[in-house]
């Protein structure tokens, strides 16, 4: 039985983008792992060429006979699954080369982590956000937006079959930020500070192309959140709400009000005369 699980749905992946994340999970310094790589009934033919190009033992190749969507498709590759560990991969990113190596002694290392992350460095723009280190703060992060790099991911595969937790279709195309906001009660969450994954931002994104889903799944995705974990989402709204103050002779003339939810700009720290809802972000996924 392999320790790791590669899971990677791919659909109308562009060619050169597929072999890029192919040769990058082939090419790990970590080798004890299947690589499951499930087309969800693409209509490009060339995705199984690309796919059926390469002759690695440890790919595991199927096709959906319809297309199940992103939800159905990364369930069927949870089924498939017989590794220790769940790594997340998308088809058109790029994992660095020491990714499961320095996950798996992490999670070796810290039972009690049930899903772990990395930073990420954006392939455009070569910059790497920063990102919380401890389980808390992640937390924390999560009920203000979806920060956490699914395809960064490495997750312990008992911690979701004990739970009986999935992806959901009823939060597509948020459905990563839904099974993180599941894990927030049940296991404690770590993001590596080191970037082992190269992020392709393009006009294909998920983010991109289906925002106003997006928006209507994560405000489905806060509330269930703020039911199961009150104190944390208590703790996430204190820590958002900061505010900034303009001064002109000592005398306060205008506050600025932030929260997770919105900034509002007061008059003399007493008259609001503008808020601006913010818009609820959540990861990208596949088309």
């Amino acid at each position: 039985m392999p320790r790791i699980s590669v899971l990677m749905p791919v659909y109308n992946t562009r060619p050169e983008h597929l072999r890029e994340a192919m040769d990058s999970i082939l090419s790990q310094t970590f080798t004890d792992f299947e690589f499951l790589i499930l087309n969800d009934c693409s209509t490009d033919p060339q995705v199984e060429t690309v796919v059926k190009s390469y002759t690695d033992p440890r790919i595991v190749y199927a096709v959906n006979e319809r297309n199940l969507g992103i939800s159905g498709a990364r369930n069927r590759l949870l089924d498939m699954a017989q590794g220790e560990y769940l790594a997340v991969m998308d088809h058109d990113d790029i994992a660095l080369p020491t990714r499961f190596e320095k996950q798996v002694a992490f999670l070796d290392a810290h039972p009690e982590i049930g899903i772990v992350g990395s930073r990420v460095e954006n392939m455009g723009t070569g910059k790497t956000e920063p990102r919380p280190e401890k389980d808390i703060d992640i937390k924390k992060m999560l009920m203000i937006n979806c920060n956490l790099s699914h395809p960064s991911c490495m997750i312990r595969r008992s911690v979701l079959e004990k739970n009986n937790i999935r992806y959901e279709a009823l939060y597509s195309p948020a459905e990563d930020y839904a099974l993180f906001a599941r894990l927030i009660p049940v296991t404690q969450f770590a993001i590596i500070q080191e970037p082992l994954l190269r992020y392709r931002e393009w006009g294909g994104n998920t983010s991109n192309k289906q925002s106003h889903r997006m928006s209507s799944a994560t405000q489905g995705i806060y509330a269930f959140m703020r039911r199961d974990n009150p104190e944390i989402w208590a703790m996430a709204q204190y820590h958002q709400k900061t505010g900034e103050c303009i001064k002109i002779l000592g005398i306060t003339v205008m506050t600025v009000v932030h929260t997770f939810q919105y900034d509002e700009w007061r008059l003399f720290d007493a008259i609001p005369i503008l808020k601006i809802k913010k818009r609820p972000t959540g990861l990208r996924n596949l088309p």
